[in-house]
């Protein structure tokens, strides 16, 4: 079995393969990522001399250079995380995103396509975002039947991306299967996130940019936990539906913020206010969805998937792994991010 994965330098994907590759030594797996500023090929470090592993460079949004992959390697799986995927970014560029999560994914269903034909045995497994979904009063959740209602570019091209993944198997007889999560935290995130940002700013005694009042509302969920789903999905899940995955972690932001102070008060020996006292509260961004929630029942009762980590667990794992890995904090915090920071935050 010879399994593409897009985006495996990223965040998201490189968690996957870390997990995977040396679990299923039988199949091989092909990183194909442009490696952007939130791509970093350290996250990759302990598996790149796996035999069944390889990395391509190249850019979805470039057709030719996709034909090449599935001429050469010819997969039988693609798992598709390559995305930009950052709200804030998308709303100062938006560009970016309707090339690569809309052109990019065109051009992967259309090697699929064409490679594939009719022969069994194949998926294109797409990777997607609650937020497609909009955004949630006090109470609810979502569903895989809830109305699509994008609020910003980013999710805009998310939901563009999931319309043509779905059309292609309803129009062409594609197999696929799309999962839609919940907001991911973990090792490996690029620090332009909320849980990362807040670790690694309070360890510097820099401000801790709040949106707003920090009221808005986001479900959790522990990277690992949401790559064990993705799994069990292309294993367990019927051609052609959708998937929602949870970590049922409903936390406000300013909640999230004055919980990590805590944590690292107790890991470091530190008075947790001497952090709370950097929260700054910044202008609210244009179009900040109130509240996302998933119920994740489908994938628990038809597939048998729970997350293993509560929020808890999760999140201590997450900040021991920024304290044990400076290294790989310093080799991100260089161009892009800190041209970021200056734009966004004036840090």
């Amino acid at each position: 079995m010879k399994i593409l994965v897009t985006g495996g330098a990223g965040f998201i994907g490189s968690n996957f393969l870390n997990l995977f590759v040396p679990r299923y030594p039988d199949c091989r797996f092909i990183n194909f990522d442009k490696l952007t500023y939130a791509a970093n090929l350290l996250n990759l470090k302990n598996i790149q001399v796996k035999q069944n592993y390889v990395f391509v460079r190249g850019d979805i949004a470039d057709y030719a250079a996709v034909a090449a992959v599935f001429e050469k390697y010819e997969p039988d799986i693609v798992v598709h995380f390559a995305a930009e995927s950052h709200v804030d970014r998308s709303i100062l560029g938006p560009a970016d995103f309707i090339n690569t999560n809309i052109l990019g994914t065109f051009n992967l269903l259309e090697a699929c396509r064409k490679y594939w034909g009719d022969r069994p045995g194949k998926l294109f497994h797409h990777v997607s975002t609650d937020e497609v979904y909009g955004s949630l009063g006090e109470t609810g959740y979502f569903t895989e039947e809830t109305r699509y209602d994008p609020s910003s570019p980013y999710s805009a091209s998310k939901a563009s991306s999931d319309h043509l993944v779905r059309a292609y198997h309803r129009t062409y007889g594609l197999p696929v299967k799309v999962t839609n999560c919940s907001n991911n935290y973990g090792p490996y995130q690029f620090p332009e996130k909320l849980i990362p940002l807040m670790i690694l700013h309070a360890l510097e005694g820099k401000s801790l940019p709040v949106y707003g009042t920090g009221e808005n509302v986001r479900d959790w969920l522990f990277v690992e936990d949401h790559c064990e789903a993705i799994w069990t999905v292309i294993e367990k899940g019927n051609v052609g539906e959708t998937y929602n995955i949870g970590g049922n972690n409903q936390w406000k932001n300013i909640d999230i913020v004055h919980k990590i102070c805590d944590l690292l008060g107790e890991k470091l020996d530190k008075d947790p206010q001497e952090f709370k006292k950097l929260i700054t509260f910044v202008k609210d961004r244009p179009g900040h969805d109130l509240r996302y929630a998933i119920d994740a029942t489908k994938i628990r009762d038809q597939l048998g998937w729970e997350p293993r980590e509560t929020f808890e667990t999760g999140l201590n794992k997450t900040i021991d792994w920024y304290l044990h890995n400076k290294d790989w904090v310093e080799s991100v915090k260089t161009g892009d991010y800190k041209k970021w920071l200056e734009m966004n935050y004036g840090t």
